[in-house]
């Protein structure tokens, strides 16, 4: 027969609050020798808490939601590894969703973590649209933001990477290196990283008194193929370029491989230079140039953030204080390789 809380505690000795505690990881107060006979019992007895039955008196579950755009890109990985990291190391426990960057699944897997009575929610969304601020807006549960910004009264914090800055340092970095002519195969504009990106391209050329030609500006997905057809766009449409900046390195390494395919050298022919510094970038040959972006860092400060407001809240008996969201913005540097 199953064993009660009620049982564990009898047989131990203590009472069933005891018992409570020491489950919830609220027993500073209870001694090194009661703890220890109280697990024992649960361990003779195979004893597993309910987490649903305590998390309605404690109003918490220990579960926090990540929701992400594209598992299949290798920049998201390191995300969900720092913020599980960082979610171990306060005994919570992470439900990972992928949305492949659609919004209605965005949806789907909001509501159903709200329903789960997640602690809290840190999401890469996947459109800047008026239907993402409504979503976010309607959801109850503590929200960060990471790696993709967006403006909503509900969001709780931010963790984000300086695209803008990133991609000026890159551009910059391929003019000193003797670049002129630089096309930029961008990712979806429906994402305030791709526009951040673009502005920083934009910004670098102007500072280096090169011109900005739209021509050779493309917009896409962020996505090997995409990347594959950019630059076939731009030799299709016989552009006059000696380098691609890419969006990320995923476009990267299919424009390094269409220029190849079309018999271009690189970099001795074209230039490729990539944005996050996944671990494919340094497989290909060459080897990519890019801008590295601290991915695991930014997955365990999203969560140390979510973690910070939730003691912060228990410490409170007042919710009435409107809360300034929180900002934690990280920094890109170049990893210099062979593709330039």
């Amino acid at each position: 027969m199953k064993k009660t809380i009620k049982d564990i505690a009898k047989e131990a000795g203590v009472s069933i609050a005891t018992v409570s505690f020491i489950v919830n990881g609220k027993d500073q107060h209870i001694s090194e020798a009661t703890r220890q006979r109280v697990k024992d019992v649960m361990k003779k007895y195979n004893y597993i808490p309910n987490a649903m039955a305590g998390s309605l008196v404690t109003r918490r579950t220990g579960i926090i939601g990540l929701v992400l755009p594209d598992i299949t890109n290798p920049f998201f990985p390191g995300i969900a590894r720092g913020a599980e990291d960082r979610a171990n190391e306060e005994g919570y426990s992470i439900i990972f969703c992928n949305t492949d960057d659609k919004i209605e699944v965005e949806e789907k897997y909001i509501e159903s973590l709200s329903s789960k009575m997640v602690d809290g929610i840190i999401i890469a969304h996947s459109s800047n649209s008026e239907e993402m601020g409504e979503i976010l807006e309607r959801t109850q549960i503590p929200i960060i933001l990471i790696d993709r910004d967006f403006d909503s009264k509900n969001i709780l914090g931010k963790v984000l990477v300086n695209n803008k800055d990133g991609a000026y340092q890159a551009v910059c970095h391929m003019v000193e290196r003797g670049y002129k002519k630089i096309a930029y195969l961008s990712g979806s504009l429906k994402t305030q990283t791709a526009m951040d990106r673009l502005e920083g391209y934009k910004e670098a050329l102007k500072e280096k008194n090169l011109p900005v030609e739209e021509h050779l500006i493309k917009y896409g997905e962020y996505r090997a193929e995409w990347g594959r057809k950019g630059v076939k766009e731009l030799l299709t449409e016989k552009r006059d370029f000696d380098a691609v900046f890419c969006g990320n390195d995923l476009i990267a390494i299919g424009a390094m491989k269409e220029l190849l395919k079309n018999g271009y050298k690189v970099p001795e022919d074209k230039g490729v230079m990539g944005f996050d510094d996944i671990y494919m970038a340094q497989m290909v040959e060459p080897e990519l140039t890019t801008v590295k972006q601290p991915n695991y860092e930014m997955g365990y400060q999203a969560v140390d953030l979510l973690i910070k407001h939730l003691k912060e809240k228990k410490s409170t008996k007042s919710h009435t204080v409107e809360k300034k969201t929180s900002m934690v913005m990280l920094n890109t540097e170049i990893t210099e390789r062979k593709s330039i």
